[in-house]
C-alpha cells in the first residue's frame, strides 16, 4: 500500500534552516580551502582537513535537519544509529578527497573536474546512505531518473563551488561560493526526496532504531561544535577576510643553491643645473720657498 509522504511537515522552517546550515558549512569549508592555497605546503593539509570536516559535518547536519520535516502518514519512522553516523564518515572522507585534489592540483582542468565529481558523489552518498538507515514498516522505492538528476545537481554545483573557492578573490567571492554550495546540498536533498515512493505494510512501530528527536542532540552537539571551532579559526585569521596571499618563501632543496637576486646600484638621476663635484687636487703653493 502506497502511503502519503510529507517532506514539509513544519512548513518552510526546516528547508530554510537546512539551507542556512549548508551555506554556513560551505562558507567555512571553502574559506579554509582558499586559505590552504595561500600558504606553504607544511600548513596546507591542516587547512584542507579543517575545510573537509566543516563541509562534511555541515551537510550531514543539514540532511537530518531537513529530515525532521519528513513524515509518512500514520507510520512511525526510526533511524539506525550505526548507518546514520556512517553517513557522516562517508561525507567527511569523500568531500575531503575532492578538496585535497583541488587544494594541491589547483581549481582548473582535470583536477577541478575530479575534485568536484568526488565531492558531489560524497554529498549524494551521504544522503542515500542516511536514507538507507531509516526503519519503518514498509519499503522505500526510488525513481532512477530523479536519483540520477539529484547526483548531477550535486556534482555540478560542487564543481562550481570549488572553482569559485580556487579563484582566491576575497571574502565576498567565497560567500558566493558558499551560496552555490548551499544550493548543491539542499537542491540535491529535496530532488532526491522527490524520487522516493513509500509502500507501507502497516502502522507498526519498528523494533530497532532511534526516533528522529533522539538524533537531534548528538547532531547539534557534535557537528555544530566542530563548525563553531572552524568559525573561530576563520575569524581569528586576518587573511581569511582580506584574502591577501602570504609571501611564500622559496624552499631550499639539497644540492640546489638558492637563487639570489642581483644587487642594483642606484645612481643619482641627472638633474638640470647639477654638476658633479670634481675631486680635490693638492696644489703647490705659489710663494717662494727657501731651499
Amino acid at each position: 500500500m502506497q502511503d502519503t509522504v510529507d517532506g514539509f511537515s513544519y512548513g518552510v522552517v526546516t528547508p530554510l534552516v537546512a539551507y542556512l546550515m549548508a551555506c554556513l558549512s560551505g562558507a567555512l569549508g571553502l574559506r579554509c580551502t582558499t586559505r590552504a592555497m595561500l600558504v606553504t605546503r607544511s600548513w596546507r593539509p591542516g587547512w584542507l582537513a579543517l575545510g573537509s570536516a566543516a563541509i562534511g559535518s555541515g551537510i550531514w547536519t543539514m540532511h537530518f535537519v531537513a529530515m525532521m520535516g519528513f513524515t509518512i502518514e500514520n507510520t512511525p519512522i526510526r533511524y539506525d544509529w550505526l548507518m546514520t553516523f556512517a553517513s557522516l564518515a562517508v561525507a567527511v572522507v569523500m568531500v575531503g578527497v575532492g578538496i585535497f585534489i583541488v587544494g594541491y592540483r589547483g581549481a582548473s582542468g582535470t583536477a577541478l573536474f575530479t575534485g568536484g565529481t568526488v565531492t558531489g558523489l560524497g554529498i549524494a552518498s551521504m544522503h542515500y546512505l542516511g536514507m538507507a538507515g531509516m526503519h519503518l514498516d514498509g519499503q522505500l522505492e526510488y525513481n532512477t531518473l530523479t536519483v540520477a538528476l539529484s547526483v548531477v545537481i550535486a556534482m555540478t554545483a560542487a564543481t562550481a563551488a570549488l572553482w569559485a573557492a580556487g579563484q582566491v578573490r576575497g571574502f565576498l567571492w567565497s560567500v558566493g561560493a558558499a551560496l552555490v554550495m548551499g544550493v548543491a546540498v539542499t537542491g540535491m536533498h529535496y530532488t532526491g526526496m522527490a524520487a522516493v515512493e513509500v509502500h507501507v505494510h502497516g502502522t507498526t512501530d519498528p523494533a530497532v532504531g532511534g526516533q528522529p528527536a533522539e538524533l537531534l542532540a548528538p547532531m547539534l552537539i557534535g557537528p555544530l561544535a566542530l563548525l563553531l571551532a572552524a568559525a573561530v579559526v576563520v575569524l581569528f585569521d586576518p587573511l581569511m577576510v582580506v584574502g591577501m596571499p602570504t609571501p611564500v618563501l622559496a624552499e631550499r632543496k639539497p644540492g640546489i643553491p638558492a637563487h639570489t637576486a642581483p644587487r642594483r646600484i642606484r645612481h643619482p638621476a641627472h638633474q638640470p643645473g647639477h654638476h658633479p663635484r670634481r675631486p680635490l687636487v693638492h696644489r703647490r703653493p705659489r710663494t717662494p720657498q727657501n731651499r
